[in-house]
């Protein structure tokens, strides 16, 4: 028989197991450095501590924890409470004895210390991979940007309004962009701070933090300098992985059949970059993109579709015919471009899956329409008629449908229609401005670019979306949150097994 009181003993140990995931912060009893004080957050079974040496200006931190991850967290946090923009810096060397390779030093900025409060932190860990994590909102998932750069000796972490980027350095100490931003609705008052968390309940892990500065980001000049990152990203788990950076825009990633490269187009020119089969292979080795030598056409733009069989490559360059935008088709490897449009201007956005025919954009009496011409040129064929702009034609796998986006009903919208123009038909209703869809190759799934309402076109250096739907019920989700524009999502850019996405993200900086 339960006592009378059971409730009440029920009640108290319910608050007790609580309590114990709670963070209670410490008061400190020795200097703390620039920090207030130190708390463990979350579950820990062994208390961490924190403490600072003033003669080396060195923070040591050992704490417990399951992870910094997933929806709720278990490490130890030495923290100050900021607000406004800020640059966290520091020297990360985890000095435990733990070999557990997902052990992490973090440097991170927290809207609380509830476990499950929302952040975005650097974090280095056991085996050298370092990543941009975030957890958009209070016990939602976390997720993460894998960066290029392994082990590296001097982590930073900026905050720039609701935009969040990491800058890491080498043994020379030069620091180098490492991920575009995240961008993150943190309130402006919140937590930032070094934390430390084991990985393993039974284990203790140490890590010591120098030269430590929490300062005023440097101001961005008249002239910044833009950045630009090729991602990928899973649709499944949304973790993001930069695959290469460079400091000039470059655009449109497009997946080749085999999954070994990415092409992608930066200053008239079509590059190919190896990557990984494999996102969670990171941290691996940068590789440098060579350019695929396309002859005459030296003036490509973010328009270029690799062929079903996967051996010839089409793209649109305005190198000829007064500079406007023509269709040509060349094999892969590089050759001699061969002409398919008579008329200009044209510009490329569909492969029908059987090889056979083209579908472009072409700006006919002034209005732009969906066209399909076949693959060895001859006559246009008109597949749109409405007034205003209709952009982005893509085939479906199996070629039943093309999907495109059209202004026609007052603001950019998905669309899509039968490959001979009949049916056609609205697929997205919303406020936002929706461009370039993406089927994937298992025909399950659709990726847009999404730009705020009231933007007009598809411009540069905007917030944007990445969105996706499921086909089979129309249900749209975010993929991700980014600094983008027209160069993000231009082509098809899923992997061939449908698993990944890429994406050209951009970061303006000092």
């Amino acid at each position: 028989m339960l006592p009378k009181n059971f409730p009440l003993i029920l009640s108290s140990a319910l608050v007790f197991l609580g309590a114990t995931a709670q963070a209670h912060p410490q008061t400190p009893t020795a200097p703390l450095g620039q920090f207030e004080s130190h708390s463990d957050i979350g579950p820990t079974p062994h208390p961490g501590a924190a403490q600072y040496d003033p003669s080396t200006h060195t923070y040591t931190l050992t704490a417990a924890g399951e992870n910094i991850w997933a929806t709720s967290d278990a490490f130890h946090f030495l923290w100050k409470k900021l607000s406004g923009d800020i640059s966290l810096t520091a020297d990360v060397s985890l000095a435990g004895k733990s070999a557990n390779p997902h052990r992490k030093a973090v440097l991170m900025f927290r809207a609380s210390l509830d476990p499950d409060a929302p952040y975005v932190d650097v974090a280095l860990h056991g085996d050298g991979l370092t990543s941009l994590q975030y957890r958009e909102e209070k016990g939602a998932p976390t997720h993460e940007i894998r960066v290029i750069i392994s082990a590296p000796n001097r982590l930073r972490i900026e905050r720039r309004g609701q935009y969040f980027t990491v800058w890491l350095a080498a043994q020379d100490g030069k620091f180098q962009i490492a991920t575009g931003s995240i961008r993150i609705p943190l309130n402006d008052t919140f937590y930032a701070g070094l934390g430390v968390c084991s990985h393993d309940n039974t284990a203790v892990e140490q890590a010591v933090f120098s030269g430590v500065s929490l300062d005023k980001p440097a101001p961005l000049p008249a002239k910044p300098t833009l950045y630009s990152f090729l991602e990928t990203i899973s649709p499944e788990s949304l973790n993001r992985t930069v695959e290469y950076i460079a400091p000039e825009r470059f655009e449109a990633p497009n997946w080749t059949r085999d999954g070994s490269a990415l092409i992608f187009n930066r200053n008239g020119h079509i590059e190919r970059l190896p990557v990984a089969a494999d996102a969670s292979q990171a941290p691996r080795s940068p590789q440098v993109p060579q350019v695929i030598d396309t002859g005459f056409a030296n003036r490509c733009n973010n328009d270029h579709l690799i062929s079903p069989d996967g051996a010839s490559l089409a793209i649109s360059d305005s190198s000829q015919e007064n500079h406007d935008s023509l269709v040509y088709i060349l094999p892969l490897a590089g050759g001699t471009p061969q002409r398919v449009t008579k008329n200009a201007p044209s510009y490329l956005h569909g492969w029908s899956p059987d090889g056979q025919t083209l579908a472009f954009v072409g700006a006919r009496n002034n209005n732009f329409d969906v066209y399909s011409i076949p693959t060895t040129g001859g006559e246009e064929t008109r597949l749109t008629t409405a007034e205003g702009l209709d952009d982005g034609p893509e085939y479906s796998p199996d070629g039943k449908y093309i999907y495109f986006n059209s202004e026609r009903t007052g603001h950019m919208q998905i669309w899509r229609m039968h490959p001979d123009g009949t049916d056609q038909e609205q697929i997205t209703f919303d406020d936002l401005n929706n461009w370039f869809p993406h089927i994937s190759p298992d025909g399950r799934q659709m990726v847009f670019l999404s730009f705020e309402k009231g933007v007009t076109g598809h411009p540069e250096n905007k917030d944007v979306t990445l969105r996706i739907t499921s086909l089979p019920d129309k249900k749209i989700t975010v993929l991700t949150k980014l600094f983008g524009g027209q160069g993000t999502l231009n082509v098809p850019s899923w992997s061939p097994d449908s698993s990944q996405l890429a994406f050209v993200s951009y970061q303006l900086a000092p």
